[in-house]
């Protein structure tokens, strides 16, 4: 039985970036970003819509890497299947696939 008490049990997943994130990732990078440069580069040339759909494709090839190992999806077992990483591709590797899914 699930317990949906449970800080781990989810209907869905919501996963964002925000401006604090990108400063760090810049800072890591070697460059000092403001919050409002960050917020400006983030939004600029479509940047977080790129980031929410390579963030949802992502997520999709996740899930169904762990789908795949496993032999029900009822089986009552709640343990976390692992699923080897697949590497960063660019979206000329996705057009050349094609996705499964149009994230818009």
């Amino acid at each position: 039985m699930i317990d949906l008490k449970k800080k781990c049990w989810r209907e869905k997943i919501t996963a964002e970036v925000t401006v604090a994130h990108l400063q760090q990732f810049a800072k890591e990078v070697g460059i000092q970003l403001s919050a409002a440069d960050a917020a400006v580069f983030l939004n600029e040339k479509g940047r977080a819509q790129a980031v929410w759909t390579y963030m949802m494709q992502a997520g999709e090839e996740f899930l169904k890497a762990n789908l795949a190992g496993r032999t029900g999806i009822h089986n009552g077992n709640r343990s976390v299947a692992t699923a080897t990483p697949t590497p960063i591709h660019s979206k000329r590797d996705d057009a050349a696939r094609g996705a499964s899914i149009t994230y818009q």
